[in-house]
């Protein structure tokens, strides 16, 4: 069972020292990675639904900094050595795949191949439409985005003919060091699910009951195999506060029965000023099952 640390450039470690303090603290307990989430915008007023919470609305508020995950990740693996780097996740439609290709693949050369490229399509409309995006059908433009990363992280001289990317004859260096980065896909739905199963390396499903859990995994699992994909290749993961649970040892087993091989705790519910007694803590579940 590998642990990481989701929503990690989030209140309370999205400041310069406390991110520094996050990132050591993880990477010393014997977290195996650091995923940092993504808003480029908060709309000062939104009718989407964050789906979430009961509230239906994202926690804090507007004027709360949500530092770029690439940014901050290159901050935090300049400072660290071995915690892999994953965003957690990237909410790829929004942005040029070539652009996104050419940054992660830096990062991972830069940090020794450590990156995880956690992708999802989004939710919140009034920031794609800021952002000039269309909103409708970010699921394929996700897909084929995906495609078009993996063709120049792979080869030179590449080319690609979709229905939103078109290139040929196009050398995007440097290369992730293992000519590839693993994609894995964030989401809490069905169509989340069947993209993993299709096309991504691992799964991150936000906060869901074990029973969903149950449900997306077995989807995931259907359309891997329905693909001609190894389902045991995709790693599932899920997001669990374990560490401020006094059953921890419990939830772990009850994930790890669900097929989970990594457990993300979100950062929030690890908090300041209590880091290090969770931190503690969390060494020696990670001790006992990593």
């Amino acid at each position: 069972m590998k642990f990481g640390v989701v929503f990690a450039n989030a209140r309370p470690f999205n400041e310069q020292e406390s991110s520094v303090e996050l990132a050591g603290a993880a990477e010393a307990a014997g977290f195996d990675s650091i995923w940092a989430v993504e808003h480029v915008l908060w709309p000062q007023s939104y009718e989407s639904v964050y789906p979430y919470s009961r509230s239906g609305r994202m926690p804090g508020k507007p004027s709360t900094a949500i530092p770029d995950p690439l940014i901050w990740l290159a901050w935090i693996g300049a400072l660290t050595s071995r915690i892999r780097l994953g965003t957690g996740i990237l909410i790829l439609p929004q942005r040029s795949p070539l652009v996104v290709a050419k940054a992660l693949a830096t990062l991972d050369d830069f940090s020794g191949g450590r990156v995880e490229a956690g992708v999802g399509v989004g939710w919140l409309r009034e920031e794609f439409e800021a952002l000039g995006v269309p909103f409708e059908r970010r699921g394929v433009r996700t897909d084929e985005y995906i495609a078009a990363m993996r063709t120049v992280w792979s080869q030179d001289d590449a080319r690609f003919s979709g229905e939103f990317v078109n290139f040929e004859g196009v050398n995007v260096n440097p290369k992730p060091l293992a000519k590839s980065i693993p994609v894995t896909i964030g989401g809490h739905t069905p169509a989340a699910a069947r993209r993993a199963g299709r096309i991504g390396d691992g799964f991150l499903p936000a906060a869901v009951a074990p029973d969903e859990l149950r449900e997306l995994f077995v989807i995931v699992r259907r359309t891997a195999e329905e693909h001609g994909r190894d389902p045991d290749s995709i790693v599932l993961s899920a997001a669990h506060p374990l560490g401020i649970l006094e059953d921890t040892e419990r939830r772990v087993e009850e994930l790890m029965a669900l097929g989970v091989s990594r457990i993300v705790v979100p950062a929030f519910t690890l908090g300041r000023p209590d880091l290090d007694t969770v931190m503690s803590r969390m060494t020696q579940v990670i001790a006992t099952y990593g």
